[in-house]
């Protein structure tokens, strides 16, 4: 009897253990054949990064082929928006999968086959604005702006970015000093202040913006959501100025210095409610840290699997480097190190898909800002072990470390955007401790009830 045939083997490292062949509760035959054709379409489109990353650009189709490809939607976070993808048109997913059946660990899959690149940038190019400028537009928005707008932005047709950040407020949200004010005929916002670090900004058609609406100390109680006209008016006299601003890593990922000079936005384009602004922000904050997370563990991932690659062949001192076992030792932590984030991630995605959305919004917000902080430390340990395995290849843009010299550069992308990681990691412990504290007040009052 013949023996059955054997898969080729996966590098240490290199894949996440469901797709290593090991048992996982979590994938279905659903989730395995969404990834083969994540990755199919995904590395056909992602051919050419490296040179993307040296040149700073991404082609000009490359959008539209993820959008022809209505590989858009899938950066949505899950559930997705059936009600208003059906009523655009969209009922479906590449390989037949309903838009209503997609769940979290699709999402993974997705998020995880968008960055096996080992870069942040072409990925970021891509679903920044899909993910992050989109759903407060389809949760909050009113049905004259869904009905005018969401078709446009599911099939990749309008593009938009999220802009949040401005020189002055990073991490420290309600600090947000762009200010919205109305117009003496009523009939517009006047917006002035200025927008910094904003992702694929300078592509796109508009921007679900910050805006200060209440007084100037008013913190977060004073923001509001607009939807932000941007290439209409990045004009003479059109009040929107923008320029790229150019980033240690991910240089693909358009950021932008957005300008904005009395520029007037219809009140009809308010989303939701004045004053609501950072409400809605925050119901964002989840899936833009698991995402960021995801990203950087599959980019560690990738890091180390080059580093045991290139070790494997590597002789130094008379003998394969992977024979030295201070060579194993730092293989053996940083593996430890990624293998227990990844368990993480797909943690924090199953506890997502088993809550209801208000509920998870609360309970697992401090543990992702935890998780997006440690996803950071990850792969700075990755990216510096590989560095140091490779040795002067390392530190060389081009050969057989360019990878790895390309995703160390990436290493402070991932640990300053979504949240500096110093302020995630106070954040998380901030927020256990005040779930703590409001479970065991409503304890205390159930059991005064009864006496």
């Amino acid at each position: 009897m013949a023996s059955p045939a054997l898969k080729k083997p996966t590098i240490p490292f290199s894949e996440p253990p469901y797709l290593a062949g090991l048992p996982s509760p979590y994938y279905n035959a659903s989730h395995h054949a969404w990834q083969k054709h994540c990755r199919s379409f995904i590395s056909k489109q992602f051919a050419d990064c490296l040179v993307w990353e040296d040149a700073g650009e991404v082609p000009d189709d490359l959008y539209k082929n993820f959008a022809e490809g209505n590989m858009l939607i899938p950066a949505l976070p899950a559930p997705l928006p059936v009600k208003q993808l059906k009523e655009a048109g969209i009922h479906e997913l590449p390989g037949g999968l309903k838009v209503e059946d997609f769940d979290a660990f699709h999402n993974v899959v997705y998020g995880d086959e968008m960055t096996r690149i080992g870069l942040g940038g072409p990925s970021a190019s891509i679903t920044t604005g899909v993910a992050f400028g989109i759903p407060p537009l389809y949760k909050f928005g009113s049905p004259y702006l869904q009905r005018t707008y969401l078709p446009g932005l599911f099939r990749g047709t309008t593009r938009v970015c999220i802009a949040i950040t401005e020189p002055g407020a990073g991490s420290d949200v309600a600090n947000i000093a762009t200010t919205a004010t109305r117009s003496p005929c009523g009939k517009f916002y006047i917006v002035t202040g200025q927008k910094k670090w904003i992702t694929n900004g300078i592509w796109a058609d508009y921007a679900t913006m910050a805006v200060r609406t209440g007084p100037a100390d008013s913190g977060a109680a004073g923001l509001s959501l607009l939807w932000v006209p941007l290439k209409e008016n990045d004009r003479p006299g059109g009040g929107v100025t923008r320029r790229r601003i150019k980033i240690s890593g991910g240089g693909t990922s358009g950021t932008t210095f957005i300008d904005l000079d009395e520029v007037r936005v219809p009140v009809e384009n308010l989303i939701g409610e004045e004053g609501m602004g950072m409400k809605y922000i925050m119901t964002n904050f989840n899936h833009e840290r698991l995402t960021i997370s995801l990203g950087a563990t599959r980019t560690a991932r990738v890091v180390l699997a080059a580093a045991v690659e290139y070790v494997l062949k590597r002789t130094a001192f008379g003998k394969p480097l992977i024979e030295q076992a201070v060579v194993r030792h730092r293989l053996a932590k940083c593996g430890a190190l990624l293998e227990t984030q990844w368990a993480w991630v797909e943690q924090i995605a199953y506890q997502n898909s088993k809550l209801d959305r208000k509920v998870a919004d609360i309970e697992l917000g401090g543990l992702t800002a935890m998780c997006k902080a440690n996803s950071g430390i990850v792969l700075n340990e990755c990216a510096q072990c590989a560095v140091l395995l490779f040795g002067g290849n390392g530190l060389t843009r081009t050969g057989q470390g360019e990878v790895v010299e390309k995703i160390y550069r990436e290493v402070n992308n991932v640990r300053v955007p979504g949240g500096s990681e110093d302020v995630l990691l106070d954040l998380g412990v901030r927020q256990l401790v005040k779930i703590f504290q409001a479970k065991t007040a409503m304890l205390e009052m159930s059991r005064n009830s009864k006496i």
